[in-house]
């Protein structure tokens, strides 16, 4: 049986990672420090499952990390533990540094100490993988895709934390000879991202007739890449990935943001139309654009594709369609964190 230490893993990527990555063969022990996005009732599927284990704490918290290596020998560490909303970023960076860059830092000192401890036969097996963004490239103009050779050029305080853990995570590698993995993917969305990030938000914005605010013109450009098809590709380069190599992961979906909503519109106007049969296209409002807003991001993934055979398995209409048709099946999940309840029981968390 194999042993997994996920950080982060009550989030929104980590969190699907977890459910679809625990089994009779693989144990997860999850570390999560439960900050305003970590939602345990994203895990309430894997309740009573003794091949999940649900640490509460911190990746700063040194002590914690070196006993739950020692007390669980896991043969893999998966890093998602990120602060990432970057316009929490703009209003206080610091979280971010002490999370992004402290954190990974901490967590990174705490596995290289559990590797050398560690015999030949482990040292082997035992791999970091490190959970990043394309956002650490920077902005592209109208053509071209980042690779990963691309130069790295964040440009908010949430990007730059990224790129910071990112070359500890390469150092570490070069320095100390740690097997660590580096994936810098693309906007994720799907099942339980918390409600701040654009899909979500808009569907819910959509069911309640409010308006929905598109930054700027809303002709920026993300790459979408579907949860599941992102939690397959670090499945992958955790199994099949060269140590010390980077790898990109995109889901060969650009779209303009506004393209995004009118998108999301008109699926919930089908599922739940409006009594006088209007369309909600007449809620989009511009409003300022985000400081320093990149204006397009895209992701070139031929290493992961012909170098690991990773292939995705969700279309940007297909996958979108699945993550309104959760939402709309789910809102008892978007209720408690509306109200605030979802984080009431973490009290009990030992």
């Amino acid at each position: 049986m194999k042993t997994w230490l996920v950080t982060g893993g009550a989030g929104f990527i980590g969190g699907n990672f977890v459910l679809a990555n625990v089994s009779a063969e693989t144990r997860v022990v999850n570390l999560d420090a439960l900050t305003y996005a970590g939602n345990l009732d994203t895990l309430a599927a894997l309740n009573g499952n003794p091949q999940h284990i649900f640490v509460h704490g911190s990746i700063n918290d040194r002590a914690l990390l070196d006993r739950v290596l020692a007390e669980y020998q896991p043969d893999a560490v998966i890093n998602f533990a990120a602060e990432s909303h970057v316009d929490r970023s703009i209003d206080g960076p610091a979280a971010f540094i002490q999370t992004n860059v402290v954190g990974t830092l901490t967590l990174l000192e705490a596995v290289l100490a559990h590797f050398r401890s560690r015999d030949d036969a482990g040292k082997a097996g035992l791999r970091f993988l490190h959970v990043s963004t394309d956002e650490v490239y920077g902005s592209l103009g109208a053509d071209g895709k980042f690779t990963e050779q691309t130069q790295y050029a964040p440009n908010s305080p949430y990007s730059a934390s990224k790129a910071s853990s990112d070359h500890l995570v390469r150092a570490f590698h070069h320095t100390y000879g740690l097997p660590t993995l580096t994936t810098n993917c693309s906007n994720n969305y799907g099942p339980f991202q918390f409600p701040e990030k654009l899909i979500p938000l808009m569907i819910q914005k959509a069911l309640s007739n409010e308006s929905l605010p598109v930054y700027g013109d809303g002709r920026n450009v993300r790459d979408w890449l579907y949860v599941g098809d992102h939690c397959g590709a670090i499945r992958t380069v955790l199994e099949r990935g060269r140590p010390g190599e980077v790898y990109n992961v995109g889901g060969e979906a650009e779209r303009e943001n506004i393209s995004v909503v009118r998108a999301i519109i008109d699926l919930v106007d089908a599922r739940r139309p409006r009594a006088d049969g209007s369309s909600r296209h007449d809620l989009i409002t511009y409003v300022k654009d985000r400081p320093g807003h990149d204006r397009r991001y895209a992701i070139d993934t031929s290493k992961i594709r012909t170098e690991l055979g990773w292939v995705q398995q969700e279309s940007f209409e297909s996958g979108l369609a699945r993550t309104v048709d959760w939402y709309l099946a789910n809102q008892d999940w978007c209720a408690r964190i509306r109200d605030g309840s979802y984080r009431g029981e973490r009290l009990g968390v030992a």
